[in-house]
């Protein structure tokens, strides 16, 4: 055991024997074990015990492995914590607000005290209890390829690796062994709760599947090593697909492509909704199968909202050309459009530009009717760009945010009008954005919606002779500043 031990702790978790790491010790078995071993092969180590405060036994198990840890001369760090009120106040279990709390102090201690890892005494067994609470919540691969012996990045810190080194042995082995070099873990009579979930698998569905194969935690054991394998080969995929798809990142979202998300398989697509997750919620496990396809579903049909609550307070927004996962407090971006931050009305020189915010800019050009520009025009896709007939136009042209009573008659539509606001619902434009949008107008008339569409009335002929031509585009550099003649809409 200890070879193995001493390999997976070379090969597997790189721990470098100069350097200090932090050992997680309940004073059970399993992380007794885990620190006699450590010690014995020379790693410079730092011994942390939590107290979560849950059992009248806590105290004395603390000084338990503060005496293990002075009996080896090694630095004992000790965390304290209310895990039940915790759980309360985040509407959490025991065992998942315990786990949260444990971890983040080991980490905390950890930067302090400038170690390389976090070990803990995770075993085969723990392997398998995990791997089946991952099953029957329904996880995905990522869940059910167990945990690895080396976890970096993880949940808890971008920078200091996870370590298990006792991933490979059974609790049997650790049993032996404690008993062997006459180590006294302490006895954490709560792991007999069968009201525990954790406890349930290990105590009753275990030996039960057992008696239908004697071997079946060595089957489970070797079913996530094949799994903990292909899934290295989805992740190079998923990464792949992840450079394609994703936006922007931010504490409190994450904007991805949505038309780039289609394109991927439903399988890549299930991880880079669960990758996303994961990046706003560390801390969170057993993503369910329920949410991803509500979350999927919502990608190829929206709601009438465009927003969906999916998990753990986070929620799916599509704004334009973006979904958005986000918390429900998030300050969404709003540079992704263009926008005035003023209600001025500001006059469009031909030729000139006006720069809106977040390094927008809407400029225009007069051109004389060249060859086939009534065939280019009809041939445009971009709505970022439109041609304008200049004959009959009334000067000056002037851009502006909506007004109460505001018409529009986009082209395609003949001369009928509908309520700007319609428009701009039908056409999806993000409700945040509708005010500050920018329009182009000629006097009370509305020449174009800048990335949606052109006024019917303007549209170019096979007569024109004369056209103004007119781009909405983003600079390198945002400005603040309008460049050009502005009236005051008071006038």
């Amino acid at each position: 055991m200890q070879e193995r031990v001493h390999i997976c702790l070379r090969d597997e978790c790189l721990l470098n024997p100069d350097k200090p790491v932090i050992v997680a010790v309940s004073g059970g078995p399993d992380s007794l074990c885990l620190l006699d071993i450590l010690h014995k092969f020379g790693y410079l180590l730092v011994v942390a015990h939590f107290n979560h405060g849950l059992r009248p036994e806590s105290e004395s198990d603390a000084w338990a492995v503060r005496r293990e840890a002075e009996k080896r001369s090694l630095t004992f760090i000790l965390g304290e914590d209310d895990v039940a009120t915790f759980a309360a106040d985040n509407g959490l279990s025991i065992e998942e607000a315990a786990r949260i709390r444990r971890y983040r102090f080991l980490f905390a201690q950890a930067v302090k005290y400038d170690t390389q890892a976090v070990a803990v005494g995770h075993t085969a067994d723990d392997q398998i209890e995990t791997v089946l609470m991952h099953l029957l919540r329904g996880s995905g691969l990522s869940g059910l390829k167990g945990m690895p012996a080396r976890a970096h990045p993880n949940a808890w810190s971008a920078g200091i690796p996870l370590l298990r080194p006792l991933i490979s042995v059974w609790r049997e082995e650790v049993l032996a062994y404690c008993w062997e070099h006459d180590l006294k873990p302490v006895i954490d009579r709560s792991n007999l709760d069968t009201t525990i979930y954790r406890n349930r698998l290990r105590h009753e569905l275990i030996p039960y599947l057992e008696s239908y194969n004697p071997g079946v935690k060595q089957v489970l054991y070797r079913t996530t090593q094949v799994l903990a394998g292909e899934f290295d080969v989805l992740k190079r995929v998923v990464d792949e697909a992840w450079e394609t798809v994703l936006r922007e990142q931010d504490p409190g979202y994450v904007a991805l492509d949505p038309a780039m998300l289609k394109k991927q398989s439903v399988g890549v697509r299930r991880q880079l909704l669960r990758r996303a997750i994961a990046l706003l919620r560390p801390d969170l496990r057993d993503i369910d199968f329920d949410s991803i396809e509500r979350g999927l579903g919502f990608l190829v049909q929206p709601s009438k909202t465009n927003q969906i609550d999916l998990v753990a307070g986070l929620r799916l927004i599509f704004e334009g050309d973006i979904l958005y996962l986000a918390t429900w407090e998030a300050d969404l971006p709003s540079s992704s459009w263009p926008q005035m931050t003023d209600r001025d009305i500001h006059r469009l020189a031909v030729p000139g530009e006006i720069q809106l915010s977040e390094g927008w800019r809407l400029s225009a050009s007069g051109i004389k009717a060249v060859e086939n520009l009534y065939s280019k025009v009809l041939a445009n896709e971009d709505p970022n760009q439109a041609w304008v007939e200049r004959n009959g136009l009334k000067d000056p042209l002037i851009v502006r945010t909506r007004q109460p009573g505001d018409r529009f008659s986009p082209l395609g539509m003949g001369r009928h009008s509908i309520k700007l606001s319609e428009f701009m619902i039908n056409v999806k434009m993000p409700r945040r954005a509708r005010d500050t949008w920018p329009l182009v107008c000629a006097g009370d008339e509305i020449v174009w919606v800048p990335g949606y569409r052109l006024g019917h009335q303007f549209q170019i002929t096979p007569a024109t002779h004369e056209a103004i031509y007119m781009r909405l585009d983003r600079t390198k550099a945002p400005s603040l500043t309008v460049n050009s003649e502005t009236m005051r809409s008071s006038q």
